[in-house]
C-alpha cells in the first residue's frame, strides 16, 4: 500500500504520539473534579457505549487485531483478526456476545474495529465497524477484512449479518469529495434506520435496515491557522445524537492541526445545510443531551497536538453559551451515556488493549 494522507489519520495520530504512555501507565484514576468509580475493566480498546439500565450496558470493543493477513499501515504493520467485540456488561462482568473484525498492530495498538453500538426497537443490536482507509487498504486484508467499514446487525444469540457496506457507498458516491475513505463511527437508531457519522468520509448517513443508504449531510474541510499560515482541516465527525428539538446534532473531532477550541457541534435537519450550533470545544469524541442540556466528551481537552500528556474532559454547555468542565481526570475517553439517576458512564482508555474501563461519574 502506498503512503497516503488519509482522513482518519487524526484517529491514528491521536495514538501515535502517546502510545507509550498508554502502555506504560494504568488507566486514569477515578478521582477528579467530581466523584468517579470504575465499574468495568479489562476492555480491549473500548469505544461506544449503549445503556440499557444503570448496571447493564453494551460496549463496542475495537479489539486487538489478529494473526493476519497483515499489511503496512500508516504507523507500521497492521494485522486483521476477529478480536473486536460487542460486549454486554452487567454489574461489571463482561460477556462478549459476538466477535467482530479488528485491525491493529501486533501489540494490539492502533486498533480499528467496532466503534459504536446501539439497540433497535426490536432488541437487536447494530454496530459500526471501522477501517480508516480506502478500498485498496481493505482489500489488503483479504476476505478476513471484508466486513470492515460496514454497519452490522447482531442478535442476542450472537448472530451477525452485514446491513450495509459503507466503504462501497463512499467509493460509488464520495459525497464529501476529496480522499475516498470510510471509517463508520457514531451510530444512532431511529425507527427502522441507523444514522451513522462516518469519520472517514466526513458525512452523515442514513442506513435503513434493508441496507439502503442515503446522505443526510456532509462536513467540508475548513481553513485554520497553523504556524503563521492557514491549512485545510478535516471535519472528522465522530458522534450523532437527536436533540430535544428533533434535529440531529453531530460533534467533530477535527483533523490536523487539532486546534484548541476548534471543534464544533453541528445541527443537521435532513434536506438542509448543516449549521454550526456550538463551538469552542477541542477534539470532540461524543456528545449527549441530558435534561435538555448538551454534554460534550473531549478525547483531548488540551488538544491531540499537545506537547504534554493529553487528558480528556467532560463538559456541559450552559444556557448562556458558557462551558463548565465537570471532570477532566480522563485518558483517551471515547463514549458517554447517562443513567436515569443522572450519573455519567464514560468508556475510558479507549486506546488501551486490555486496559480499557468504564467509569461512573457522579454529577
Amino acid at each position: 500500500m502506498t503512503a497516503r494522507r488519509t482522513r482518519l489519520q487524526p484517529l491514528l495520530l491521536m495514538v501515535a504520539g502517546t502510545l507509550s504512555i498508554a502502555l506504560l501507565l494504568p488507566p486514569a484514576s477515578a478521582s477528579g473534579d467530581v466523584g468517579a468509580t470504575t465499574v468495568a475493566s479489562g476492555l480491549n480498546n473500548p469505544r461506544g457505549i449503549f445503556l440499557v439500565s444503570g448496571k447493564s450496558y453494551f460496549v463496542a470493543e475495537g479489539g486487538t487485531g489478529g494473526s493476519g493477513p497483515c499489511q503496512p499501515g500508516p504507523f507500521g504493520t497492521i494485522c486483521v483478526g476477529q478480536t473486536g467485540a460487542v460486549t454486554h456488561v452487567l454489574n461489571g462482568s463482561l460477556d462478549r456476545i459476538v466477535n467482530l473484525p479488528s485491525i491493529a498492530s501486533p501489540d494490539g495498538s492502533f486498533a480499528f474495529g467496532p466503534h459504536d453500538v446501539a439497540m433497535g426497537d426490536e432488541g437487536a443490536l447494530f454496530a459500526t465497524i471501522g477501517l480508516g482507509g480506502d478500498p485498496a487498504y481493505r482489500a489488503g486484508f483479504g476476505p478476513a477484512g471484508d466486513d470492515l467499514a460496514t454497519l452490522v446487525r447482531i442478535t442476542r444469540t450472537g448472530e451477525m449479518r452485514v446491513v450495509a457496506d459503507l466503504l462501497a457507498y463512499e467509493e460509488a458516491h464520495n459525497p464529501a469529495g476529496g480522499v475516498m475513505e470510510s471509517d463508520p463511527y457514531g451510530i444512532l437508531r431511529r425507527g427502522d434506520s441507523s444514522i451513522v457519522a462516518d469519520a472517514g468520509a466526513n458525512d452523515l448517513l442514513k442506513v435503513t435496515d434493508r441496507g439502503r443508504i442515503s446522505t443526510l449531510a456532509v462536513f467540508p474541510d475548513r481553513m485554520v491557522d497553523f504556524q503563521g499560515g492557514e491549512v485545510p482541516m478535516d471535519a472528522v465527525p465522530t458522534t450523532v445524537v437527536r436533540g430535544p428539538d428533533g434535529a440531529y446534532y453531530v460533534g467533530q473531532l477535527t483533523g490536523f492541526p487539532f486546534p484548541l477550541h476548534g471543534a464544533r457541534v453541528f445541527r443537521v435537519v435532513p434536506g438542509e445545510k448543516p449549521t454550526v450550533w456550538a463551538r469552542g470545544f477541542t477534539n470532540i469524541i461524543d456528545i449527549a443531551f441530558h435534561n435538555g442540556k448538551l454534554y460534550v466528551l473531549e478525547i483531548a481537552h488540551n488538544s491531540l497536538a499537545t506537547s504534554s500528556t493529553p487528558f480528556g474532559a467532560l463538559l456541559r454547555l450552559n444556557p448562556d453559551g458558557s462551558k463548565t468542565v465537570l471532570f477532566k481526570d480522563l485518558f483517551f475517553p471515547t463514549s458517554l451515556a447517562f443513567t436515569s439517576g443522572g450519573d455519567a458512564l464514560v468508556t475510558n482508555c479507549g486506546v488501551c488493549p486490555g486496559g480499557g474501563e468504564v467509569l461512573r461519574i457522579a454529577l
